[in-house]
């Protein structure tokens, strides 16, 4: 069974979710890997998250650069990306989009947090067609790894940590 996931996610919709889980996401997402992700918890930290312009309550973020190649996930377990996990999960990100496994102590902060992780297969070209629109939202002077806004349509990806679970125990 497949679930339909609109952004933005709410608390009863992550909630909702079990490790396996095979969900399709709709929406806007945010995109962002090991050279902005540790910017925008530095925003959060200091409380000018504001200044980004864009909504983190009920967001996803896809670890990913965007690049003329299309998108795809890269290891959500690189140490800038995981150490941003938990923060970004208690500034009100609700799914974490990447690759890999993830510590323990990040799965147990995803339950502590009412969010998920979810992991998506490298297709490139699938993501690409099922990508509608794409902007940078803020450092543009990080190219590819800068934040980047897309919409997407029925992204495919499977929950991989949600409820101090991983499918990868």
């Amino acid at each position: 069974m497949s679930i339909e996931l609109k952004t933005p996610l709410s608390d009863d919709v992550i909630s909702s979710l079990n490790v396996g889980d095979m969900v399709y996401l709709s929406g806007y997402i945010l995109c962002g890997r090991d050279a902005v992700l540790p910017k925008i918890v530095s925003m959060l930290e200091g409380g000018t998250i504001s200044q980004l312009g864009v909504e983190l309550q009920g967001s996803v973020i896809f670890h990913t650069a965007v690049s003329p190649a299309g998108v795809g996930p890269t290891s959500s377990n690189k140490l800038e990306i995981e150490n941003s996990i938990a923060p970004l999960s208690a500034g009100g990100v609700k799914l974490h989009l990447g690759k890999g496994a993830l510590h323990p102590e990040t799965v147990a902060a995803l339950k502590q947090h009412n969010a998920v992780y979810a992991v998506i297969p490298p297709v490139t070209a699938l993501l690409g067609a099922r990508t509608l629109e794409q902007r940078t939202a803020a450092f543009p002077e990080l190219g590819m790894e800068a934040l980047h806004l897309l919409k997407v349509e029925r992204f495919p990806a499977i929950i991989a940590a949600a409820k101090g679970r991983s499918i990868y125990e």
